[in-house]
């Protein structure tokens, strides 16, 4: 059991490397419906397997439709372009601004309290967006860099309180297959409607490697684990586990596929994580908040 954090860490933050070498052979919106759809189907087998039943419950599906686009299907979509138009470690720190805009729409739509900590966390989280901005802006390269990761970090946001406001309730396991099904759609749509051709641009070792770890390990492996953790280990061990992967994923960039982040990002990164860590960790242990949902819990 406690190598299971570490292990989603790894899999989940070596995923996006994974993903920008896979993104080389797949066009994005292929590479996600496919991705997807393995998900659903491993996650909905085991539920079967479990003997679960796979209807929702009554009065879920429009909750788990609205969900599965926001937490899903944009999410995916969003960081798969992302990777396209920025480095990944860029991409991976951008999108874990995710916990900053939560606290913000949460006190904007819900009324929760926006306090100290969660106030001192949003703006840690815009300096480390400016940070991260600067290269860019001042270097007249394209924005898209850093708008798609930002979608992507504001649908998983606006997704987290939307679960809030109307939670899905049943299990989890077939609420979350489902609401892969439905990224799996979105991205299958996307590719009618931009007449992307399903098609292997490249093919060799390391393409095999990173297709199967990308459909295997973390949209199959990885949920397996991070529901049998959920169900065993505390808030604030899935809160770590959580604020690891933006860090395994940079790293593994550097690694793996030659990133060399500069001095700026790297501060970009500590601003952008302390951000995250602020609002994700329990002030004490003792007072831990509630585990976070594996709805959108992607990475």
């Amino acid at each position: 059991m406690r190598i299971i954090p570490f292990a989603l860490a790894l899999i989940w933050g070596l995923n996006w490397p994974a993903v920008r070498v896979a993104l080389d052979a797949l066009p994005p919106f292929t590479l996600r419906a496919a991705g997807l759809a393995c998900g659903t189907v491993l996650l909905l087998a085991l539920a079967a397997a479990l003997g679960r039943p796979l209807r929702l419950m009554p009065g879920m599906t429009a909750r788990v439709v609205v969900a599965g686009v926001l937490n899903i299907a944009i999410f995916n979509i969003a960081t798969a372009f992302a990777q396209l138009t920025t480095s990944t470690s860029r991409a991976a720190v951008l999108t874990f601004t995710m916990p900053a805009w939560t606290a913000l729409l949460a006190w904007l739509l819900l009324a929760e309290k926006l306090d100290r900590r969660k106030a001192a966390a949003l703006i840690a989280g815009l300096a480390g967006v400016a940070l991260l901005a600067w290269p860019v802006v001042t270097s007249g390269q394209a924005s898209l860099g850093l708008i798609y990761p930002l979608i992507a970090a504001l649908s998983w946001a606006a997704g987290t309180v939307f679960l809030k406001w109307r939670p899905i309730h049943g299990d989890r396991i077939v609420a979350t297959g489902w609401q892969l099904a439905v990224g799996a759609g979105c991205a299958t749509l996307g590719m009618l409607a931009t007449g992307e051709q399903p098609t292997l641009l490249r093919f060799d070792a390391t393409i095999a490697g990173a297709l199967v770890y990308h459909v295997v390990l973390s949209n199959a492996l990885a949920y397996v684990l991070w529901f049998h953790m959920l169900e065993h280990t505390s808030a604030a061990t899935s809160a770590l586990t959580t604020l690891m992967i933006p860090i395994v994923g940079v790293l593994g960039a550097m690694a793996l596929i030659g990133e060399q982040p500069g001095l700026l990002d790297l501060v970009g990164f500590a601003a952008v994580l302390g951000a995250a860590a602020l609002i994700l960790l329990p002030t004490r242990l003792a007072a831990a908040p509630a585990s976070p949902q594996p709805d959108g819990e992607i990475r």
